[in-house]
């Protein structure tokens, strides 16, 4: 599968996100593109990590089946011939758009990322070490990094259009969103977050903490958008490495991240763009925590000549 770093589709882009590429089939659908690009500390890398856009997009659309009880997603296809046969001008891009492209139900996205937490890491974290708090409100004493939170906590986060999300109160979130949209949309984000942790412990992964986003469709119904449960969007971390008190192993970008601070230490990197290139054992091996996130959590190898 060759990767992916940009894609030119005879439909109009509507926009151009970190990864993803996003345009418009008709006035009830969008054609969503998960790319091969790859973004650490908010700078996006020059070279693409292989299998990565398949990997968000297949993982998603197995996530979606497995909540469709719990909310309606805006997923209507992932498999690529069922997309060229609503879109036929997509044919010619048939083989490279297979595995990454989603067609989508369009929806009016709420301006909130719905984050849930079961572990303190990452942003809660450095902010509990700083003052005992997430988003202002006072946590237990005594935390360590990446210990098991007493129940999730629900701390959703404004969107950025650059730099970090910023992590604000519930009622903060109710203010913008309104009481009653805000109450259902902590349910569905607890009841998703529930089901699957459940179903990634039993193939012994950690779900650390994830972020959702959500609409409301044509019909009215909060629905369920973009990505679910992915290594973008979640701390994966292997169950039998857990050991709180400093950060995890993890099933993502960590080879990445791990190579670019490396890069800072030494000073070879201001931590701006653009980034220093990857040496090819780094994308690898970037690639190859993608791929054992989505065997782990499916059960099976990702087959992108099944999807095309």
């Amino acid at each position: 599968m060759t990767p992916m770093v940009s894609s030119d589709l005879p439909l109009r882009r509507l926009g151009r996100g970190k990864v993803r590429d996003l345009y418009e089939v008709d006035a009830t659908r969008l054609l969503l593109v998960a790319t091969d690009r790859v973004s650490a500390f908010d700078v996006v890398m020059r070279e693409a990590i292989p299998f990565k856009g398949a990997v968000l997009t297949q993982l998603s659309a197995w996530w979606f089946a497995q909540v469709a009880d719990i909310v309606p997603t805006h997923l209507i296809t992932a498999r690529v011939k069922d997309i060229v046969r609503v879109v036929p001008s997509l044919a010619t891009f048939q083989k490279a758009l297979a595995g990454r492209a989603m067609l989508c139900r369009r929806a009016t996205v709420f301006p909130i990322e719905c984050v849930i937490r079961g572990y303190i890491s990452g942003s809660a974290w450095k902010e509990y070490a700083k003052s005992g708090t997430l988003a202002g409100e006072p946590l237990p004493t005594g935390l360590r990094e990446s210990d098991r939170l007493a129940q999730p906590i629900f701390s959703p986060a404004t969107k950025a259009e650059t730099g970090h999300d910023e992590n604000i109160t519930v009622t903060r979130m109710r203010q913008i969103v309104g009481e009653e949209s805000g109450a259902e949309l902590e349910r569905l984000t607890r009841g998703i977050f529930a089901r699957g942790s459940a179903i990634a412990e039993d193939r012994g992964i950690i779900v650390a903490d994830t972020k959702l986003e959500f609409g409301r469709g044509a019909d009215g119904a909060i629905t369920l958008l973009d990505e679910l449960l992915t290594p973008d969007s979640s701390r994966f971390w292997p169950a039998d490495a857990y050991k709180p008190g400093g950060t995890q192993p993890s099933f993502d970008k960590q080879p990445l991240r791990d190579y670019l601070d490396a890069e800072r230490r030494a000073r070879r990197w201001n931590g701006e763009s653009p980034a220093p290139p990857l040496p090819d054992d780094v994308v690898r091996a970037t690639s190859a925590r993608y791929l054992e996130a989505y065997r782990r959590l499916t059960g099976e190898s990702l087959d992108v000549t099944d999807l095309q």
